[in-house]
């Protein structure tokens, strides 16, 4: 085979990667290139990169890869994996990280392409990471121990037909260490400039590794930990105005709000016009603490000439504080056993109320007639006496590999078991117990005695709406309940491969690889019964659970052609127990132009198959508001009014898996012996996606004449009135993105002067939409470009980085018009956000290495434009400001 043309030796795990390494050393390109000529000419390994399971020599793939080496990783300053993919390129439209307030509050995920966490594959040397069990549809990142990794390679291109579901936008590999003789210490602490307190940084690794000529053993232990950041920390951020302050309004005129008479007085809520408004950015957080540990150990062990055994495991703990604000709620949500009565002394229609009586109460008001009749009243108000909600989620995931490679006659085998088990724990402090608080807000009595008396000791009784946080300490305390979340997320799987040599050509050989995997899946997410019943206030949850077997048999083949042309063939065929099975082909073409031009293509089908979270989601009731002509001339009496109905929101039993398309093609070259170029099209269409359907959305279908997805409905009686809505998840509409990758790359040797290494990642989306609607780049959140400018300068023993970082403009309104780009007009224009990042290191003669270096180096503020309910958009921004970090490492 082709395997050592000029192309080959210069680039070898750069370009013909497809994008390069983000950062590498100019140390590696400094040295003489016939050496490394000669070594690679004497070793010949076979080796296997993400996209394939063929080993071979030849590493210029028909399917473009990103490498990040671990230079590159420690170039970057960042202090986790899942911050090093976040920054790359091809999370083009940012992803989930870390933040209080959320039911994933404590994972960190990436977004391939901005096609969803669920559309991108995450795998631990070549094996797939669990589910994170908050989300139960999607990986955590931070369950990967930095301290372990080698690299991380990015496949920029569909690969279900070599891994299975969920592969559509890409794949991520990260590479753990092996090898490694001798010991490594690195601790590093860095802090932030914008907030004014909180988001500091700590972290470090303990890396040991020996090895002999028949065994090798590595380990180690590796953590990072950022605080948490509170919403008043940051300079942009005013004053919350919540609803949820101290209103209310009559049954007779809903949302029709007011401020309760004379208490709008503690801290916090403040008067807004009539309307009593809580500030609730005084004290909630928006980035959450965060910490990993984790503990790692690698071994190998030649057992003769021809079998190995090797081991994998590694303990991870995470940790994540987050707190929200007190608890909002309002009675209205409960029907009405909880509403106000008319009668109640925090009822402001009743003229005894509490806040009238100017004998016994010295804060009264006088009451105003014109409030309106006495009658029950829906009270909104935020229970800021009971103390802000906290939040601590716990996630432990216990890995464990255990396997043999070895050969059989002229068959390479490879087979093991791996066993996952991923636990999170998430405990709530400072919920409500809405019945027992509403209960205590309705029949409050200020302390009216039933002889006539007023005895605010022995005869006081509930909560007092007009000064909460002067309650009694049982009564705030009764009204206060601890919630739990306890889910899991874990797998067992068995796996045998076997690659295999089948002919001998004149162009090469033709090399051939077949697989079988069988894995078990069991999810649990158990919320406490009083969550799960909606019976908290500030809180929500639905309990799912169940399990399923997935069986997988897949093959490929790599067919040289000429000798400069190899066809590469792929075909899996998984089979899950719960919703049916999906075979996924794919063909890839690469051509060695000349030595130094390479063309590449693929083709493949993919698919993403239902998550355990949405088949196997509870049935749950909602009576559901909606607007249905027919059922509310009945059911309210008018039907230009909303009504409610009856709805079930089921684990749909016909739900089938999202299919996918990839097509792509690229060119890469030298175009001198220090320069090289590559671009890279793709196009990506998804079909039948997975999607929710709410009643409302099936009521409109049906009325249209519309279809819905099979497995929901909306049933009528004879009055045309609806009887039952059956809503949930369903299979329907498209999805469909194509752009360009480009990566230029030059390598400079100035002999004694030192050596440069300059890499410019470019991602460019041409195209986004949904539905076959309009292409909605440069929407909010939909940036066309992102890029990364790479530059490391290394003499003698310094090392220089500077990085350049880009985010793509984007807008924040547009407008059907005829005449505008892709149809629409554009107005409110976000800037192009660029930020700088440096770095100084010097490697000592005692074998350690002191690093300083800083990101965002001139304090470039986040676009500061709302998305997804905070000032920025959280996904593709940061709000740290200018982080300035110190790291030490001792090689032993």
């Amino acid at each position: 085979m082709h395997t050592n043309n000029k192309l080959a030796k210069s680039i070898r795990l750069a370009l013909m990667f497809g994008g390069a390494s983000l950062a590498m050393s100019g140390a590696a390109f400094a040295q003489d290139q016939a050496d490394d000529e000669e070594a690679a000419e004497e070793a010949q390994e076979r080796i296997t990169v993400t996209g394939s399971r063929i080993k071979r020599t030849d590493l210029e793939g028909a399917v473009p890869v990103t490498v990040i080496d671990r230079e590159a990783i420690d170039l970057s300053g960042d202090i986790s994996v899942a911050d090093v993919i976040r920054n790359t390129t091809f999370n083009t439209t940012g992803s989930f990280r870390p933040q209080s307030g959320s039911s994933a509050q404590g994972v960190s995920q990436v977004d391939l392409r901005g096609l969803g966490a669920s559309r991108s594959l995450v795998l631990v040397d070549g094996r797939r990471l669990t589910m994170s069990p908050s989300t139960g549809s999607s990986q955590d990142l931070n369950s990967i121990p930095l301290g372990a990794v080698e690299r991380i390679e990015i496949l920029s291109d569909g690969a279900s037909a070599v891994y299975g579901s969920d592969a559509i936008g890409g794949v991520i590999n990260v590479i753990t260490r092996k090898d490694y003789n001798g010991a490594q210490i690195q601790l590093g602490m860095g802090e932030v400039s914008v907030p004014r307190e909180g988001g500091d940084r700590e972290n470090g690794s303990v890396l040991f590794g020996s090895s002999d000529g028949t065994t090798s053993l590595l380990g180690g232990v590796s953590w990072n930990k950022r605080d948490i950041v509170f919403e008043n920390a940051y300079p942009w951020v005013g004053p919350g105005a919540s609803i949820y302050g101290n209103n209310w309004f009559p049954i007779s005129a809903t949302f029709a709000f007011d401020g309760i008479p004379g208490s709008c007085n503690e801290e916090n809520f403040y008067l807004q016009g009539s309307i009593c408004r809580y500030n609730f950015n005084a004290t909630n957080a928006n980035e959450a603490s965060s910490a990993n540990e984790s503990l790692f150990i690698k071994g190998r062990h030649q057992i003769n000439a021809d079998w190995t055994f090797y081991s994998n495991a590694s303990i991870n703990e995470t940790e994540s504080f987050g707190r929200y604000a007190p608890a909002p709620d309002s009675n209205y949500w409960y029907g009405s056993s909880l509403i106000t009565p008319a009668d109640s002394y925090n009822n402001p229609t009743n003229p005894n109320a509490w806040i009238y009586d100017s004998v016994n109460n010295p804060n009264a008001i006088a009451y105003d007639p014109a409030i309106g009749p006495n009658e029950p009243v829906t009270i909104w108000h935020r229970f800021a006496a009971m103390g802000n909600r906290d939040t601590t989620v716990t996630n432990k995931n216990k890995d464990l590999l255990l396997g043999f490679e070895g050969m059989i006659g002229d068959l390479e085998v490879d087979f093991g078991y791996r066993r996952v088990r991923n636990n999170t724990t998430e405990i709530g402090n400072g919920y409500l117990a809405a019945n027992t608080a509403w209960s205590n807000v309705n029949n409050f009595n200020p302390g009216y005695c039933g002889d006539g008396s007023f005895d605010p000791v022995n005869c006081r009784f509930g909560y007092d709406l007009q000064f909460p946080s002067q309650n009694p300490d049982e009564v705030l305390a009764a009204g206060v309940v601890t919630t739990s979340r306890i889910s899991d997320f874990n797998i067992d799987e068995y796996y045998a491969n076997t690659s295999f040599d089948v002919m001998e050509t004149d162009a090469g050989m033709i090399q051939g690889f077949f697989g079988f995997e069988h894995r078990t899946e069991d999810y649990s997410d158990q919320y406490d019964s009083q969550s799960e019943a909606g019976l908290v206030g500030g809180s929500a949850g639905n309990s799912v659970g169940g399990g399923r077997q997935v069986n997988a048999a897949f093959f490929e083949f790599l067919v040289p052609v000429t000798y400069d042309f190899e066809l590469n063939f792929a075909g899996r065929y998984d089979r899950y127990s719960d919703f049916g099975g999906n075979f996924s082909p794919k063909v890839s073409a690469k051509w060695s132009i000349t030595d130094d031009i390479i063309w590449r293509a693929s083709y493949g089908e993919g698919f993403r198959a239902p998550t355990l979270d949405i088949l196997t989601q509870k049935t749950s009731f909602s009576a559901d508001s909606v607007n249905d002509a027919q059922s509310c001339a009945v059911l309210a009496g008018d039907p230009t009014l909303a009504c409610q109905i009856s709805a079930f929101y089921v684990a749909n039993p016909d739900l089938g898996a999202e299919q996918s398309t990839q097509f792509a093609t690229g060119l890469a070259m030298n175009v001198t012996d220090d320069i090289s170029f590559a671009v890279d099209y793709y196009n990506i269409e998804i079909e039948d996606r997975i999607r929710a359907f709410d009643s409302q959305t099936l009521i409109n279908r049906t009325l249209a004449g519309d279809p819905i997805p099979a497995g929901l409905s909306v049933t009528r009686n004879s009055q045309g009135v609806i009887t039952e809505i059956i809503a949930g998840f369903g299979n329907e509409g498209t999805l469909e993105t194509s752009g360009l990758d480009v990566n230029v790359r030059a390598n400079w040797d100035f002999g004694d002067m030192g050596a440069l290494v300059n890499n410019l990642q470019v991602s460019h989306i041409l195209d986004y939409s949904i539905d076959g609607g309009r292409n909605i780049v440069r929407d909010l959140g939909v940036p066309r470009q992102r890029a990364t400018f790479s530059n490391t300068y290394t003499i003698s023993d310094f090392t220089v980085a500077y990085n350049l970082n880009m985010i793509g403009d984007q807008y924040t309104n547009t407008a059907a018009d005829p005449n505008g780009v892709d149809g629409v007009s554009r107005t409110g224009h976000i800037g192009t956000w660029i930020t700088h990042d440096i770095q100084v290191s010097y490697d000592t003669p005692w074998d350690n290495k002191f690093t300083i270096g800083v990101q965002n180096a001139f304090e470039k503020l986040p676009q500061l434009v709302g998305f997804g309910g905070r000032d920025y958009n959280y996904g593709l921004y940061n709000g740290w400001g200018r982080y300035t970090y110190i790291r030490f490492q001792q090689n032993f």
